[in-house]
């Protein structure tokens, strides 16, 4: 089992660059897949991307603008969000799943964050 917390969501301008965080605790980092997701209010939580030992996936919605990395050392897993626009507004999940997998659909985690909200202002 591990605990997640996510940090690193703010108001920022569009255009504007920001990084989010998720500390990951609880159980050996190397064995689970992360995932990052996102929701706004009424619809239901989207995959952004996800890494595991095993490679990396991103939504085509955020290819090329967002990246996602992890720092062994702090059990800590990235997501750098560049040229963000107002449509990238909403609260901001991390999410583990036992295995190296990686996927994008949020049915298949079973640990999750708290969330983070990212406000993007136009």
């Amino acid at each position: 089992e591990v605990q997640l917390v996510e940090s690193g969501g703010k108001l920022v301008q569009a255009g504007e660059s920001l990084r989010l965080s998720c500390a990951v605790s609880g159980d050996t980092f190397d064995d689970y897949a992360v995932g990052w997701f996102r929701q706004v209010p009424g619809e239901g939580r989207q995959g952004l991307s996800c890494l595991s030992t095993s490679g990396f996936d991103y939504a085509d919605s955020v290819k090329g603008r967002f990246t996602i990395y992890r720092d062994n050392a702090k059990n800590t897993v990235y997501l750098q969000m560049n040229s963000l626009k107002p449509e990238d507004t909403a609260v901001y999940y991390c999410a583990a799943r036992p295995g190296y997998i990686a996927t994008m659909h949020s049915d298949q985690y079973s640990y999750w964050g708290q969330g983070t909200r990212v406000t993007v202002s136009s």
